[in-house]
């Protein structure tokens, strides 16, 4: 009950009744990503993605974000991509989290403001 309360109210908890609403009866699956998001179109062309979990735009994989803003590119087929050895897979924004990037962290420098010059 609390779920669906959720989705009624909440439009940052994953999708709302509306979205759901118009995938049900409008909406053909087109993929899913790594995150476990879902991809779907209309026959007029517009596209949406149901995120799996909190909704951030930063979740989107680069193949997906291609195909979701309409852009073409040499790779029309999404799932038969390969990857290299070398690529790092994709990565949602972290900033403001405790996964963030602190270059300093190690050296437990990240409570100072200032670094002293006398030693």
């Amino acid at each position: 009950m609390l779920t669906f309360l959720k989705q009624l109210f909440v439009w940052w908890n994953q999708q709302t009744l509306g979205t759901r609403i118009q995938t049900i009866f409008f909406g053909k699956f087109v993929g899913k990503d790594s995150f476990g998001n879902k991809y779907y179109q209309n026959k007029n062309g517009k596209r949406w993605v149901i995120y799996n979990g909190e909704i951030e735009a930063t979740k989107i994989s680069d193949e997906w974000y291609s195909w979701i803003h309409h852009t073409n590119n040499k790779i029309e087929n999404l799932h038969d991509i390969k990857k290299h050895k070398w690529q790092k897979p994709h990565l949602s924004n972290k900033t403001g989290t405790d996964e963030s990037y602190h270059p300093n962290r190690e050296s437990n420098e990240l409570g100072k403001k200032y670094k002293s010059w006398k030693k």
